[in-house]
């Protein structure tokens, strides 16, 4: 069994001290760094640029994980691959063609992950998983943080594992959206192996990061 990893989300940490925010998930056991980027146009918010990517950089050697929320997604990727992204997550909603957009993200150097919607069948990456290093499931609807964990989502996280097991593959099963100390439990017998959390991690038990991944890791 894989070693269930932690990527917390910035998109609940302190923005006017991201960088230190950063070094405190480092220092508290965070196995990458989660950094939702949203353009106000394929999801309804804004948030952050290769700039800032850029900039956070040098605070951790950690892999930054970041999830592309944006639309055309193939205009962007290279800026934030030059910015520092380690692994890089799209949706298939937001290209015109999927293989040439993960054979781009590939071509960079860098990790890619595919990123499926509560709504949005696994059938549209069958044919690709073989090509991957990561699929995200969204257990809430993207965009907003701090929104209730979707449990149908569970379904497709066991089905995605099946077929990892079925036929020998080595992605990762990432998931990400109101995860808690309760239904990481579920996500991770489902077949998850990377837990993203924000708000879990920053404000539970008073803040103390170190105690909240160790519970998510051990859960």
């Amino acid at each position: 069994m894989k070693k269930i990893k932690i990527s917390p989300s910035i998109l609940s940490a302190d923005f006017s001290q991201l960088g230190n925010e950063i070094k405190r998930l480092e220092d508290g056991g965070a196995d990458m760094i989660h950094v939702d980027v949203m353009d106000g146009h394929f999801v309804p918010n804004l948030t952050i640029g290769p700039p800032v990517i850029k900039a956070l950089r040098d605070y951790t050697k950690l892999p930054f994980d970041v999830h592309l929320m944006i639309s055309p997604v193939h205009k962007y990727i290279k800026n934030y691959a030059e910015a520092g992204a380690d692994i890089i997550t799209l949706h298939p909603e937001a290209t015109e063609n999927l293989k040439e957009t993960i054979n781009h993200v590939k071509k960079l150097g860098k990790k890619v992950g595919v990123s499926l919607n509560p709504n949005t069948k696994i059938d549209i990456i069958k044919n690709f998983l073989s090509e991957i290093n990561l699929v995200l499931i969204m257990s809430v609807h993207p965009g907003f943080g701090g929104q209730k964990f979707i449990p149908d989502v569970l379904e497709k996280v066991k089905e995605l594992k099946k077929i990892k097991d079925q036929q020998s593959l080595n992605f990762d099963i990432e998931i990400d959206g109101g995860i808690n100390f309760d239904n990481s439990k579920l996500a991770i017998k489902a077949g998850a192996n990377i837990l993203v959390s924000g708000t879990t991690i920053f404000k539970n038990n008073n803040g103390n990061i170190k105690k909240n991944i160790d519970i998510l890791k051990t859960s």
